[in-house]
């Protein structure tokens, strides 16, 4: 009884120094979490990848959901009522500037014209004869020879008919602006929706639904927002013209560049949010009206140290890369100032030109011996 109590005790203490000497071969002394044991790495050392900590001018980016919206909208509607006889458009087609669109029943405007033109070329007639009158009557009464009320009643009836060419011809103007309606042209260019209605239809001005509507594509706004605290850095970089705006298009690995133009005049009250307008040029149609984009706005480059994004490691004492020096790792706390595509800018802690490990931190720990193998193919 007395040998089998010592050999369960015996056995114990073996696994607790056991567990100890594991524990200690795998907590890296300054808190890097390392996965192998220690005797393993220094026996054989571990192939890792690396790179070199580059100091370099870095953009500054808000990243933000944008939208892209029209610049200009217009909807096409009748200001008369009449038949449409013909649509000049395809649907959705390109259209530019006064290029002509529809063209409505104009027999009825016509034929008031005709009738305004003759109107005035009678009160034409009128105010000659009444002239003449007034000619004729201002001699007799020089002479005493007919009353002054007679000319003063031709002088009357010449000032009627003056100002009734006066009255026709407004008429007449009217009647060619309403005539001008029934032919509609593009206000500005850009592309054209479907059309509402076809030849044939009958259109009024009172009609709620637009007949066509044009969005002009280039340039176009890309809207997005911002943080009310990121509003003093746009300012400045507003009054810098440094503020610059790219567009991410999804589906697609192309990008649009543009500006921003226009910082709207309050912060929703609601959000803390403000509204920023960036003006594309977008030559090639890559953003259309209504698409979700992904908008950076760059506010300024500025001078910083940068490392692949893959060196920069997590532990519980915070961010940290392993350098390589003589065929060894070690350890190195780093603080992380933000995230750019690939890469990530150190704050704190890198100054440019250190070698660090991109790939095979799975068997680092610090001290570890190291081996620098190819990148692999196709990463």
């Amino acid at each position: 009884m007395m040998r089998r109590t010592w050999g369960l005790g015996i056995a114990a203490v073996v696994a607790v120094v056991g567990i100890a000497m594991l524990s200690r071969a795998y907590v890296n002394p300054d808190g890097a979490v390392a996965q192998a044991p220690q005797g393993q790495q220094v026996a054989n050392s571990i192939p890792v990848e690396t790179a070199t900590a580059v100091k370099k001018k870095t953009p500054l980016l808000i990243e933000a959901l944008g939208t892209v919206t029209p610049i200009a909208s217009v909807a096409l509607k009748a200001r008369i009522d009449s038949e449409i006889v013909g649509v000049h458009f395809a649907d959705g087609a390109f259209v530019k500037q006064g290029d002509l669109l529809l063209t409505l029943d104009a027999r009825a405007i016509e034929a008031q014209i005709a009738q305004a033109q003759g109107n005035i070329a009678r009160d034409q007639a009128q105010l000659e004869g009444a002239e003449r009158d007034v000619r004729r009557y201002t001699e007799l009464v020089a002479k005493n020879a007919t009353p002054v009320i007679n000319l003063d009643n031709a002088k009357t009836q010449s000032d009627t008919f003056r100002a009734a060419i006066k009255a026709d011809t407004a008429a007449l103007e009217n009647l060619k602006v309403q005539l001008s309606y029934c032919t509609l042209r593009a206000p500005i260019a850009g592309r054209i929706s479907a059309a509402s209605v076809k030849a044939g239809n009958l259109v009024r001005s009172a009609d709620l639904l637009p007949i066509a509507t044009i969005n002009q594509i280039s340039p176009i706004y890309v809207t997005f927002t911002v943080p009310q605290r990121d509003l003093p850095d746009i300012r400045r970089a507003l009054a810098a013209e440094t503020a610059t705006v790219v567009a991410l298009i999804p589906g697609t690995d192309k990008r649009s560049s543009g500006a921003v133009s226009m910082i709207e005049n309050a912060v929703d009250a609601m959000t803390g949010m403000a509204t920023i307008r960036a003006t594309m040029p977008n030559q090639d149609d890559l953003l259309w009206p209504g698409t979700l984009v992904t908008a950076l706005l760059t506010l300024r480059e500025e001078q910083a140290v940068t490392v692949p994004s893959a060196a920069v490691q997590v532990s519980q004492q915070g961010s940290f890369v392993f350098l390589v020096a003589d065929g060894v790792a070690r350890v190195k706390p780093v603080k992380v100032a933000r995230v750019v595509g690939e890469e990530t800018v150190i704050e704190s802690g890198l100054s440019g030109g250190e070698v660090v490990v991109t790939d095979g931190h799975l068997l680092l720990t610090n001290g570890a011996r190291v081996t620098l193998r190819e990148r692999k193919a196709g990463i």
